[in-house]
């Protein structure tokens, strides 16, 4: 019988519903909770690949997500004529890009009644004496756990309350963006279209295996702007004012759109960097541990590996919390490293000047351009190291 198993969870998350996973398959009593009414079915397109493609296979869903794939195959670049000036192919060796949302679904479908969970509330306060968490919360009665673990993205309350608040550890990285549903039928079908301004992005994304299309917009900010990341509408002012009187190509239309979509969502392209991602009976993991941010593609990678190792951790030291959070971090830290190192990813997508846009796609054009992309895959490939096993989980939630 482990130790420690009442494990309460913030965040119905991709890490937070693979932990609950892994934790409810290994003894434990998982409790997720989470602020919004239901799970959140939003969110852009995410990779599932390399370790955590692995990850999916032994829970079993890796059939699932390959059926909810995306299908998009790469990204082309247009000039305000909406002629393509340049494309860039996705690599087709295993990796699967999913939209976040499907990907909630399925793991969340894949525990089962095996988690326990708390829509439409959160953590007011935590309080930690020698044997649990003392935890009140914003709706619900006050409970008590043995340990409490935030997967509740880059603006986590967990992290806030255990660790300090968030200024010590988000990393501005000069970019804002934004995202919104919009008229299926623009944009090339199984494509993202990008197109450039100096400094701006505006861009149509067109999955082959979805009727709805999505809005992207990214801006160049060197400094980093106030605002309330839960204020919905001075977030719209925010992009509105950003391309204000930008009418070249489909930027007009795309605006308007996204601004009309009630799930109009807006933030910083940030990194979280913690020194410890673990503070007596508390953790934290996926984004609120360590977002490599969206322009690293790699989100969903580390918090399904974040979150499998954590779990099995816990799994290995029956329970004892101290070991588990060292071993976690020691087993993780590297992969997180290498993925927060973002590369030429967002000069690509947004440069700086039009000279700026001219270099990049002449660059894409180039044959080198796709060898130096599959040889960078490959590399980090092989310093990744294999992937731990753990004991063998109980086939409740397989």
């Amino acid at each position: 019988m482990p130790a420690n198993k009442r494990i309460l969870i913030s965040g119905a998350s991709i890490a937070g519903l693979t932990l609950a996973y892994w934790l409810a398959g290994y003894g434990f009593q998982p409790v997720v909770i989470e602020r919004a009414p239901g799970l959140r079915t939003g969110g852009n397109g995410v990779d599932v690949r390399d370790q955590a493609a692995e990850v999916a296979e032994q829970m079993g869903i890796m059939g699932q997500i390959r059926a909810a794939t995306t299908d998009v195959q790469g990204i082309k670049f247009v000039n305000a004529a909406d002629q393509g000036v340049a494309r860039i192919g996705f690599p087709s060796d295993g990796e699967v890009e999913i939209m976040r949302g499907d990907l909630v679904s399925i793991l969340h479908r894949a525990a089962g009644d095996a988690v326990t969970y708390i829509f439409g509330d959160s953590i007011k306060t935590l309080e930690e004496t020698g044997d649990g968490v003392a935890v009140t919360f914003e709706h619900g009665p006050a409970r008590r756990f043995d340990l409490v673990i935030g997967a509740d993205g880059l603006h986590s309350t967990l992290r806030k309350l255990a660790f300090g608040p968030e200024s010590q550890f988000l990393q501005h990285r000069d970019h804002y963006f934004a995202f919104a549903d919009t008229d299926a039928s623009v944009g090339e079908n199984r494509w993202m279209t990008m197109y450039n301004l100096p400094g701006k992005m505006a861009g149509i994304y067109r999955s082959g295996n979805h009727t709805q299309a999505k809005a992207y917009f990214i801006f160049r900010s060197e400094e980093p702007i106030a605002y309330d990341h839960r204020d919905v509408e001075q977030q719209k002012r925010l992009i509105s004012a950003a391309f204000a009187g930008e009418s070249s190509w489909r930027v007009r239309d795309l605006l308007a759109g996204a601004l009309a979509d009630p799930d109009f969502y807006f933030d910083a392209l940030s990194q979280v960097r913690m020194a410890s991602w673990s503070s007596g009976r508390t953790a934290v993991v996926g984004d609120a541990a360590y977002c490599a941010s969206p322009a690293s593609g790699a989100g969903a990678e580390l918090a399904l590996v974040g979150a499998y190792r954590l779990a099995g951790e816990f799994a290995a030291a029956d329970g004892d919390h101290e070991v588990a959070f060292r071993r976690y971090e020691e087993g993780h830290r590297a992969l997180v490293e290498r993925k927060q190192q973002i590369g030429p990813n967002l000069r690509l997508m947004v440069p700086k000047t039009r000279t700026g846009r001219w270099m990049r796609d002449a660059l894409i054009r180039l044959p080198l351009m796709r060898i130096m992309t599959a040889a960078e895959r490959l590399t980090q490939s092989k310093d990744s190291e294999p992937l731990p096993s753990y004991p063998i989980p109980s086939p409740a939630v397989s």
